[in-house]
C-alpha cells in the first residue's frame, strides 16, 4: 500500500477550498470612534497622529501554515491582560462573508493553557450581515483571564475559523429586522 504525501495532499486540498471571505480594515474614522469614543476631529493633533500610526500597523488576519484552519488576529497595541479588567480589544478588522458562512472566534489555545484566557462570550460569532452594521462590522474581542499577562503589539491572541451553516426547513425570520451593531444587537 502506498502512503500519502502530506504536502501533496495539502496542496490538493488548498486548491479545492473556495474563497468565502475577505478580511479588511475598518476606516480610520470608525477605529477612532470605537477606541477613543469620539470623532477623530475632536482629538488633539498628537493623539490623532498616534492613532494613525496604530491604525497603519494593523495587520489583516492570516493563517500560520498551509494546514491551519484558523486565521490569527494580531494585537494592534500591546496589552496587559488583567483578571478583574474588561479586556475589550478593538481589532480594526472586519470580514466580508459570502451568504451561508460565519466566522467563529476562539482564543489561541496557548493563552488558554498558560493563563486561563477565554472569550467573555465563550465563542465569538461574526455573521455575514455584520459587515453592514453601523460600526462597519468592526470585530471587537472581549477576553477574560485567570492570570495577569502581557502581549506585545502584533502578537497573535485569537483565531477565526470560517464555518458554513445551514437553515432549517420552514425557517422564518422577520425580514424587517436590521442589524445595527454587535454583541446582542439583534432581537432588541
Amino acid at each position: 500500500m502506498r502512503s500519502l504525501d502530506s504536502s501533496a495532499l495539502l496542496k490538493g486540498v488548498h486548491m479545492e477550498i473556495n474563497n468565502v471571505a475577505k478580511f479588511e480594515k475598518i476606516s480610520l474614522e470608525q477605529y477612532c470612534k470605537d477606541t477613543l469614543g469620539t470623532e477623530i476631529e475632536h482629538v488633539s493633533a498628537t493623539v490623532a497622529a498616534m492613532l494613525k500610526v496604530e491604525y497603519e500597523s494593523i495587520q489583516l488576519p492570516r493563517r500560520a501554515t498551509q494546514g491551519s484552519a484558523g486565521y490569527d488576529f494580531y494585537l494592534p497595541t500591546p496589552w496587559a491582560f488583567q483578571p478583574s479588567m474588561d479586556n475589550k480589544i478593538y481589532t480594526g478588522i472586519r470580514v466580508k462573508l459570502q451568504p451561508g458562512w460565519m466566522l467563529a472566534l476562539f482564543p489561541r489555545s496557548g493563552l488558554g493553557f498558560k493563563f486561563g484566557a477565554s472569550l467573555k462570550n465563550t465563542t465569538g460569532i461574526v455573521d455575514s450581515d455584520y459587515y453592514f452594521a453601523e460600526n462597519e462590522g468592526h470585530i471587537i474581542v472581549n477576553m477574560q483571564t485567570n492570570t495577569e499577562f502581557i502581549l506585545k503589539e502584533q502578537e497573535r491572541f485569537v483565531q477565526g475559523i470560517l464555518i458554513p451553516y445551514g437553515l432549517c426547513v420552514g425557517d422564518s425570520l422577520d425580514l424587517g429586522e436590521k442589524r445595527t451593531g454587535g454583541f446582542g444587537s439583534t432581537g432588541r
